[in-house]
């Protein structure tokens, strides 16, 4: 059975269409697939520390596995440290913590399944210039504290007295009468009027007693004689 020019015309043109769709699907395949093109890694700062960071800007997404290594004489020298990262097209960066020196060199290796299994194709190599170590600023000599140029007074010279009343009242100087003796008990009637006020009563009593005295001496004299005269 022939097949007419207009049959064969369209079968033409329709395979010139699936293979340029299977072009077009195997290169959206290729662009999406993980590649170790879409590593990235440097050694620089995070303040006073090193780090040694690691991008990964596949835009599938595609889990991958970093390992950093140190390197010495072209051999690795110690393994800083392993990471998983899922990159993204605007990039994720995952940081290692290392104290690296000046110049020093490290190798980064990246494993992402089936896809990449291969070295960040040149190595990373540190500033020549360590990280800034921040130090506290040393006192200036105008803080340093001066010893007093004229001696302090003892502090009994420079307290005042606790109680004033007492020392003014120490200090005052005596009067006469402070200091004069009390005159002894009854006497205080002699200094004021010369003599005692119970004198003249005193001396009534004497009198009379003196006269009841002489009365009876009188009386008793002239009764006895009385009697020897009968």
């Amino acid at each position: 059975m022939s097949i007419s020019r207009r049959t064969a015309r369209s079968v033409r043109i329709l395979g010139v269409a699936s293979a340029t769709a299977a072009l077009a699907l195997g290169a959206a395949g290729n662009a999406l697939a993980c590649n170790i093109s879409e590593f990235s890694a440097e050694a620089k700062c995070d303040g006073a520390k090193g780090i040694i960071s690691v991008t990964d800007v596949d835009a599938s997404g595609t889990k991958a596995t970093v390992s950093v290594f140190l390197e010495s004489n072209g051999a690795d020298a110690k393994k800083v440290g392993e990471q998983e990262v899922q990159g993204s097209r605007a990039g994720v960066t995952i940081t290692f913590a290392e104290d690296w020196k000046p110049g020093a060199t490290y190798r980064v290796h990246v494993k992402a399944g089936n896809q990449v299994d291969a070295d960040i194709k040149e190595n990373v190599t540190a500033p020549s210039t360590a990280c800034a170590t921040t130090e506290s600023p040393s006192p200036s000599a105008s803080e340093t504290p001066k010893p007093s140029e004229t001696p302090s007074s003892p502090a009994s010279s420079e307290t005042p007295s606790a109680n004033p009343s007492e020392s003014e009242s120490s200090a005052a100087p005596a009067t006469p009468g402070d200091n004069a003796p009390s005159p002894a008990a009854g006497s205080s009637n002699l200094a004021e009027t010369g003599a005692n006020s119970n004198t003249p009563m005193i001396a009534g009593i004497a009198g009379a007693l003196v006269v009841v005295g002489g009365g009876a001496v009188f009386f008793g004299m002239r009764r006895r004689g009385a009697s020897k005269s009968s």
